[in-house]
């Protein structure tokens, strides 16, 4: 039977659709694995320029129908070719019968640059499940192209023998693959799978394994028997196993077995023999005085030479621990003001002068003072802030709190042990934008290390970690969690007392090696629930090379698509949009597009501006390929890649391979990316890379953040006797236009943490595709449900966000996801948003619409975050004597550029007036502001826009 090459796996919508518009005729058809149905399958059909989806859907016997409308009899088959061959015959209900099947890309992964193994560009053939074109389909071919396989094969062995230590066994897995794989494939063809050839060429391989494993198994042996005198005597098995000259592979298995059970069973089989001798004999251990608990060390009180005005200078002195700021006049031997941090009302950072603050505090009653200070630096008013953050932290009467200090790091370790000291990597010194020596050994709440080709045990890695941080901090830190995948880890430490609020603790690992079988690339994720706030982090090795940006995009789709982390009751959502705050890092191997004596010549002037306009990865963001809507802090610091291992001062650019010289050119390889809920408060701190840590060829990244988080909800007021109030959810409008072939009908779904479930809309109202590849649904307000949250209060609301999704009515298949927050949304008017949708990591099109969140009027009070009295302001903008700056919140829009765009209507209706209720937050000038009109991403989606 010929493989079924209309069956393309899990491909994207988008993607399923791109194929069947290239194919162009009606009646052109694919199978892709169903996106919201485990183990069912999406039928593609093209009719009329338009694709048509139908589900393949599976029964409780196995059997596989399409979908059909409620009280029409489904067909039912055993196999998916069986139903593709019914479909193919007309009048059996769909538009068109199956005539033209659109057969999926072969392509054979290639190698990594660098010598390890990757995964190629394209989709590598695959069979069909659920009794498809199995194995057996291609194990039918012809000898001619069983002989080609076999040739393959070994061609992609013998390229892993100059980079694999183990030429020996690759010696005898070289014989197989010239000799007796065929043998294998012929049994294999006539119904016998065991692999007979396979299994000699291992057992022979594995001999030296045997030899050693027993010699050592007879060790461990001989020392438990040590230590259990009444040791039974070896099994006959096990002697036979020892002198058996043709050990197979089970009895290696079962060796194995032994050594794990011994080597996890000695250390408590020691120490229950040493207690008992010591109570046998009454043996007295000699008293050692515990180690008292380290304490958090005090931080000093930090002195800020500063300009006053224009001529007069000053000494701000921080004490963070009795919680006031001192002004003190140069020349003056006692402060002129001491403020204590409650009269601190606000702190203004203005944005065209990076060095200014103004500091508005409460001098006296009904009267609020302002005073601007100039730092020497940028650097130094940022430590300032800090520090006065943090004593507004220590001194608050929260029992949780509303603002955390997050680490990230990443370090390619190249294979080899880290020095001793991580000192530097660890408190973000070094190059680029750096902490401040003043706030450097400030501990954060927590740190999350991402390594790739870390040759450390995992247990050995993290109490490394742990022991540096100890040192460094004093804190013993604790292990929230650990994950692995061949040598790239992930490591995720908290502060003791937060170990309380981590809960809903997800791991998850993706293989994107060579047919993402191969561990040597991929990433590994951990997510949590820190009290009411969701994160996840992810740490990547993607594919190397200077010419494999394809491959790395694809990379980054594979784990976008497989990795398994959050609520699983969101699993049908983009990954970037399940958590609060998403954090992606690693070595992602995007290289610089230029030539590498250009590229050495702009390092050396420190002229990166040139080297980043050819980064790969900042390319393919604009491209919208990958990371969409990810930010990334401004990039200061040379290149992390290649250095001079035992160096900082050159790089190694050559590279000598037995297949000649590659040149791997200096590129910024190691980076730290993040992705948040909108409106929601994350700040990078610092940016850079260390100059003392060289033991690998790429240098450790660093990133800190100021996070705002949430805590389980307590309302204020008592409950009533009778029914409580209700918040409620109002939709006026929604109107979606979204990249597709398709006419379907859809609906909407919403999900929120403030919803007991999950609530649908009806089917759209207005449909049109007026713009070929592109369709604009409407629903009006009696399509929409109106949404009542579990709480009423405008102070939990305001945390709250939506997660919509555009779903088929035939298929149920997601269109698009976005995500809304309320914040800006609460008032008695109904306030407009515009946003964008994704579906596995492609901007699919956009959303807008008018709606308004309700609040009862008894429930909203409010208050004032603590990361809220830090603002942002212009340089000729003045605030109120008597009262601190706290600008409107921007809706959420985006702007474009104005030949992106066609004409389109204006709305029917100005922005409404913001109702008093909104919270007041302010916005770095570098965000973007509310643009004029509606834009729309749909209509410029195509590639090649200039």
């Amino acid at each position: 039977m010929a493989a079924a090459s209309w069956y393309h796996r899990d491909i994207s919508r988008v993607v399923a659709e791109e194929l069947l518009a290239k194919a162009g005729r009606d009646g052109c058809f694919l199978v892709r694995d169903s996106e919201s149905v485990s183990g069912a399958y999406a039928l593609c059909l093209l009719f009329q320029r338009h694709v048509h989806t139908y589900r393949i859907l599976p029964d409780d016997e196995g059997l596989l129908s399409v979908q059909t409308i409620q009280g029409i009899q489904a067909k039912c088959f055993r196999t998916l070719p069986d139903l593709i061959g019914a479909y193919q015959q007309p009048n059996n209900g769909l538009v068109t019968p199956l005539l033209y099947p659109v057969h999926r890309v072969r392509q054979v992964a290639d190698e990594d640059s660098d010598g390890e193994d990757g995964r190629g560009g394209g989709h590598v053939a695959s069979a069909v499940p659920a009794g498809g074109a199995g194995p057996g389909a291609w194990l039918g071919a012809p000898m001619a192209c069983r002989t080609h396989i076999s040739q393959q094969l070994h061609q992609r062995l013998q390229e892993q023998v100059h980079s694999s230590p183990a030429s020996d066994f690759m010696g005898f897995m070289a014989e197989y693959l010239n000799h007796h794989l065929q043998l294998d494939l012929e049994a294999l063809r006539h119904g016998h799978p065991q692999l007979r050839h396979l299994s000699t060429a291992l057992v022979t391989a594995c001999r030296a394994l045997h030899r050693r494993i027993d010699f050592t198994l007879a060790g461990l042996e001989t020392l438990a028997r040590v230590f259990d005198p009444p040791a039974s005597p070896r099994s006959p098995a096990r002697e036979q196993g020892l002198l058996t000259s043709d050990p197979d592979l089970e009895l290696l298995l079962n060796k194995i077995s032994t050594v794990n059970h011994l080597l996890s069973s000695l250390e408590k089989k020691v120490l229950k023999s040493l207690q008992e001798t010591v109570s046998r004999h009454n043996l007295a251990l000699p008293s050692v005085a515990a180690a008292p608990p380290p304490t958090a060390k005090p931080l000093a009180v930090q002195s800020f030479e500063v300009k006053v005005g224009k001529l007069q200078r000053a000494a701000l002195m921080v004490d963070v621990e009795s919680g006031t700021v001192a002004i003190t006049k140069r020349g003056s031997g006692s402060p002129e003001e001491t403020i204590p941090q409650d009269k601190i009302l606000q702190l203004i950072k203005y944005q065209s002068m990076q060095s200014k603050v103004r500091l508005v505090y409460d001098r006296e009653p009904q009267r609020n003072l302002s005073r601007d200070f100039v730092f020497p630096n940028a650097r130094k008013r940022e430590a300032f802030c800090q520090l006065l953050q943090l004593m507004k932290i220590q001194h608050s009467n929260l029992d949780e709190p509303d603002l955390i200090s997050v680490y990230v790091g990443t370090w390619n370790m190249g294979s080899t042990p880290p020095p001793r000291s991580l000192a530097s990597w660890l408190t973000s010194r070094g190059l680029g934008r750096t902490q401040d020596e003043t706030t450097a050994c400030i501990p954060h709440d927590i740190y999350v290390i991402g390594t790739q080709e870390n040759s450390l045990g995992d247990r050995e890695w993290v109490e490394f970690l742990r022991a540096s941080l100890k040192t460094l901090m004093a804190i013993d830190y604790r292990v929230v969690a650990l994950q692995c995948l061949w040598s790239i880890k992930i490591v995720v430490l908290v502060k003791p007392e937060h170990e309380r609020r981590i809960s809903h603790v997800h791991t998850s690992s993706v293989k994107t090696g060579i047919a993402n079988t191969l561990g040597n690339k991929g990433a590994v994720g951990v997510s949590f629930l820190f009290n009411g706030t969701s994160f996840g982090f992810i740490n990547c090795h993607l594919a190397s090379g200077s010419e494999k940006t394809h491959r790395r995009n694809q990379n980054y789709s594979d784990i976008l698509r497989s990795l398994v982390l959050g609520d699983k009751r969101l699993s049908a959502f983009d990954l970037t949009l399940r958590f609060t705050h998403l954090f992606w890092f690693g070595d992602l191997n995007y290289r610089l597009d230029m030539d590498v004596q250009d590229i050495l010549a702009h390092i050396t002037k420190r002229e990166f501006e040139a080297l980043l306009a050819v980064d790969q990865l900042n390319l393919e963001r604009e491209k919208s390929k990958v990371f969409l809507r990810f930010s990334e802090g401004d990039i200061s610091f040379p290149p992390t890649y290649r250095y001079e291992r035992g160096s900082r001062d050159s790089y190694m650019w050559q590279k000598f391979k037995p297949t000649g010289m590659r040149i791997n050119v200096p590129s910024w390889c190691d980076r730290i990316l993040w992705k948040s809920h909108p409106e929601t408060h994350v700040v990078c701190n610092s940016y850079g890379c260390t100059d003392d840590i060289v033991t690998s060829d790429h240098s450790p990244v660093f990133a800190t953040f100021e996070v705002g988080v949430t805590s389980q909800f307590v309302p204020r007021k008592a409950p009533r006797s009778g029914p409580e109030p209700l918040a409620c959810i109002e939709w006026e409008s929604i109107e979606v236009i979204v990249k597709t072939a398709s006419r379907s009908k859809c609906y909407i779904e919403f999900h929120s943490y403030c919803l007991e479930e999950a609530q649908r809309s009806g089917e759209n109202t207005s449909q049109s595709c007026d713009i070929p590849g592109f369709l604009k649904l409407g629903w009006s307000a009696k399509h929409l449900p109106v949404l009542n949250p579990i709480l009423p209060d405008l102070e939990y609301l305001g945390d709250q966000h939506l997660l919509l999704s555009i779903k088929g009515v035939e298929s149920c298949e997601s269109y698009g996801e976005c995500c809304i927050a309320m914040r800006s949304m609460i008032g008695s008017m109904a306030q407009q948003f515009e946003t964008f949708l994704f579906h596995r990591g492609e901007e699919t099109g956009s959303m807008r619409g008018w709606m308004k969140v309700r609040v009862p009027k008894d429930r909203r009070s409010t208050r004032e975050r603590l990361y809220e009295w830090i603002s942002f302001e212009e340089e000729d903008a003045e605030p109120a004597a008597d009262a601190p700056m706290c600008l409107k919140p921007p809706l959420q829009r985006l702007r474009y550029p104005s030949w992106a765009l066609p004409h389109h209507e204006p709305w029917p209706r100005g922005d409404a007036e913001p109702s008093p209720a909104v919270l007041c937050r302010s916005r770095p000038r570098s965000l973007p502001e509310p643009a004029a009109g509606y834009t729309n991403p749909a209509y410029f989606i195509f590639e090649g826009v200039p």
